[in-house]
């Protein structure tokens, strides 16, 4: 489990394909490792991957981690370069400062529009992310949604689209602010959501 709260940025420094995904190499940022083992699990822009590998050749601070098809076909921004958002996993008495988020991506939304909230380029940021038809009905105003590993709070729904605002902190601590409108986007709906909608259709036989 994760609480969306982004450690570090990192990047991907390697792809290398494997017979069922790939291997990823992957640059730590300010991450620290020093109480990272094999195996354990590191949410990399949303998406929980193991630690198979530490220090990779050339990279006194990284890590690797393998990929599988599947994750490729549910999840977006594991391409060679690209910035990522990184959290370790939690500790059972770690704060919890942002929310309940597992890693497991529910559907990739995209960036339909990005943009100062005034004049003041150095202030909040409005971001507008229109979300695949199956999730909508879980993203609620004032609600919790991850995006990018990134545990934020919806402000607006407007059927399949909703808006966060993105605080200069925010902008300056994770990649976010490397968006840009059409850029897709994890997104992993809150927890309780899932459950809720699994009780409430559930009919037992």
């Amino acid at each position: 489990m994760f609480s969306g709260i982004i450690a570090a940025v990192g990047h991907v420094d390697q792809i290398v394909p494997r017979n069922s995904g790939v291997r990823l190499s992957i640059h730590a940022g300010g991450l620290d490792l020093s109480d990272v083992a094999l195996g354990d699990s590191i949410a990399c822009n949303g998406v929980c991957l193991t630690v198979v590998d530490l220090v990779p050749s050339g990279n006194p601070s990284g890590f690797v981690v393998d990929v599988s098809d599947e994750t490729l076909r549910c999840a977006t921004g594991l391409a060679a370069n690209a910035p990522l958002n990184l959290e370790k996993a939690l500790r059972l008495a770690d704060r919890l400062g942002g929310h309940l988020v597992t890693g497991h991506v529910d559907g990739i939304g995209q960036v339909r529009h990005f943009a100062p909230t005034s004049s003041d380029t150095q202030g909040d940021w409005l971001l507008t992310i229109e979300a695949p038809v199956d999730l909508a009905p879980f993203i609620a105003r004032k609600g919790s949604i991850t995006v990018n590993g990134t545990s934020l709070t919806v402000n607006t729904v407007d059927d399949r689209l909703f808006s966060i605002n993105l605080i200069p902190h925010t902008l300056q601590n994770t990649m976010l602010h490397t968006l840009t409108v059409g850029t897709p986007v994890n997104l992993e709906i809150d927890v309780i959501a899932r459950y809720c909608e699994r009780l409430l259709s559930y009919t037992q036989s």
